[in-house]
């Protein structure tokens, strides 16, 4: 008995991991949508806290769990970079802020020194889209 529990355990973490990382469904996007960083502007030397406001166009906003063609919401990257785009982005992580409140401004209180800033954005389900919207990276220093 024991042994059939193992096997079913060890069935589980090597097999279903990728099917679950296969059942997100990824939504399209249309075609110019694009997300962007408003303000800090890149090389901006600021003091903390600071006003980051996010802009995106093509697309409309909308909060997490809510369902609703072309439309998602702002997670902000912090000195990291992000490669798996089938995937939620990960909660619970300081360099990944996410907005699923459908928020388009956040105050940031950082620690003083240099960061790469940029936002991607999310669905309904916080994955990024069939073609990812990425910003482009700025790079602001706290004095």
């Amino acid at each position: 008995m024991h042994f059939v529990f193992m096997l079913s355990f060890l069935f589980l973490v090597f097999f279903d991991i990728n099917v679950y990382a296969e059942e997100w469904e990824r939504s399209d996007v249309p075609d110019g949508a694009e997300v962007y960083i408003i303000t800090p502007k890149n090389g901006q030397i600021l003091t903390s806290p600071f006003v980051i406001k996010f802009g995106l166009s093509g697309m409309g906003v909308a909060p997490a769990g809510v369902e609703y063609p072309d439309t998602g919401h702002h997670h902000l990257v912090i000195n990291r970079e992000v490669k798996d785009f089938n995937q939620p982005l990960p909660s619970g992580e300081p360099d990944i802020l996410h907005f699923g409140g459908g928020q388009t401004e956040t105050v940031l209180d950082l620690d003083k020194g240099d960061y790469e800033l940029y936002l991607i954005l999310g669905d309904h389900d916080h994955v990024p889209h069939v073609t990812p919207i990425i910003s482009e990276k700025i790079k602001i220093t706290i004095q």
